[in-house]
């Protein structure tokens, strides 16, 4: 007892509202008191209740939407992603068909820009030295949506020496626009050989974490180095993070003669 009285007096208050929601008492989507209410609540000052809700959003089990209050987060219903050769080669989006085939709608906002490769997408990408300040890369920046929640992040890099003047120039634009990589070199006489990708996981920066609504610093963030191969030439490589428990990764891919 002596050393839960030692504990910070917002410590305390934030573990009598976990249990609040432990029990179920506060459910999913619930609003959590104000800091007005904390602080007439508990008898404790401005920043000790701005400490109480901290402490519930810094572990996940609160979110906090400016202007509006903090809530009980609602537990994410697990998304497969499924990473296989033969899911590249259907026609349409991939992300948008794994959606599908779990009930829920895919979408997703894109920014398109012509820029100078940094020097690891250079390196990724086997790309020779930039020629001073000349654009020589379209990098595309994502942000895939599940039921109109966001669920993952994805910047891909092409080389302009490639897309050029071809109708695959622009990623979501045209004939060919919102297509999987395979399907859309395939439509400029490019053939993918297969695909590579590491994962890792990460701390989620301030930036991701507020693209995914997701608390700040969560320690959760599973990261995707992807590489398209097309003989000798790299031609897409993308870096893709997603929240670690929104997915399952499922993996799979044929079986070579023994």
């Amino acid at each position: 007892m002596a050393d839960y009285e030692e504990r910070p007096r917002y410590l305390r208050i934030a573990d009598e509202l976990r249990a609040l929601i432990t029990s179920g008492e506060l459910a999913e989507g619930d609003r959590l008191p104000s800091i007005p209410e904390i602080m007439k609540r508990y008898g404790v000052a401005d920043g000790t209740a701005r400490d109480v809700l901290r402490a519930l959003t810094s572990e996940g089990i609160a979110v906090s939407k400016p202007g509006s209050g903090t809530y009980v987060r609602v537990r994410p219903q697990l998304k497969r992603l499924v990473r296989t050769w033969y899911r590249n080669l259907r026609a349409g989006s991939p992300f948008a068909a794994d959606m599908e085939r779990q009930g829920h709608s895919g979408s997703w906002d894109y920014d398109s820009q012509t820029v100078v490769a940094p020097p690891e997408i250079r390196e990724r990408l086997g790309m020779p030295d930039p020629d001073g300040d000349r654009p020589d890369v379209m990098r595309t920046a994502y942000v895939f949506r599940a039921d109109g929640r966001p669920v993952m992040l994805s910047t891909s890099w092409e080389p302009l020496s490639l897309v050029r003047g071809t109708p695959i120039f622009m990623p979501e634009e045209g004939a060919h626009g919102g297509r999987g990589v395979v399907e859309r070199m395939l439509a400029i006489g490019v053939h993918v050989d297969g695909f590579i990708e590491t994962v890792g996981a990460r701390l989620g920066t301030v930036e991701e974490c507020t693209q995914l609504e997701q608390p700040p610093g969560s320690v959760m963030m599973m990261t995707i180095d992807r590489r398209y191969p097309a003989g000798e030439q790299v031609v897409e490589v993308a870096d893709i993070v997603l929240p670690a428990d929104l997915y399952l990764l499922v993996y799979s891919g044929p079986v070579g003669e023994a």
